[in-house]
């Protein structure tokens, strides 16, 4: 069973300060045109989308340098809601372990992923850790927690959707779409169950 949990990207939710998507008619059909085309106003960060680090560190790998595997493979889905602790990261990632898809996290709930819980799951290596919210970490404060994932090449998977998902073992598809020099992109994330 395949589960879509990305957003629609017009009517998405956006980090405060970023632009809203436009689509933009440029041809139409019923205007006599050959063809409907769309034009596409909006930041690289709006809906659900992938940070890379050079999001926050300059010298660092745009999206189109990042591996694809960060965002395909075996992940593990958890819910929370709150702070999440460096005691909550070492549990989520126990139960990632047992179930078998640490390497990608993905947090279901009004979590905000606190400095010391990132640092567990970047010691612990994994490939990317994804939110519900436009940030991962404090909205009001999100560098730091982004230094510290982003500096260790781990992929933030940001605005997804998990209501109504079960939390557990699933495979993660989340590719970005591949633009050349950018500090992100947007993504259709979908889960297989």
């Amino acid at each position: 069973m395949l589960i879509d949990i990305s957003q629609e990207v017009f009517t998405c939710t956006v980090f405060p300060g970023d632009p809203q998507p436009q689509n933009i008619r440029a041809q139409s059909i019923q205007k006599g045109d050959i063809c409907n085309l769309t034009e596409l106003h909006m930041c690289a960060h709006n809906g659900t989308h992938v940070d890379s680090p050079y999001h926050f560190i300059d010298s660092g790998r745009t999206i189109d340098q990042m591996p694809l595997d960060s965002y395909i493979g075996d992940c593990y889905v958890a819910h929370h809601d709150g702070d999440v602790s460096a005691a909550d990261a070492e549990l989520i990632l126990n139960n990632a372990r047992q179930a078998g898809g640490w390497e990608r996290i993905l947090i279901g709930g009004r979590a905000t992923v606190t400095e010391e819980a990132v640092k567990v799951f970047a010691d612990a290596r994994i490939k990317l850790i994804g939110n519900e919210s436009q940030t991962v970490g404090p909205q009001d404060s999100p560098r730091n927690v982004h230094l510290i994932l982003l500096s260790r090449d781990i992929t933030l998977l940001e605005g997804i959707r998990l209501a109504g998902v079960e939390q557990g073992k699933y495979f993660l598809m989340a590719q970005p779409l591949n633009l050349g020099g950018c500090d992100g992109a947007p993504c259709r994330a979908v889960l297989l169950k």
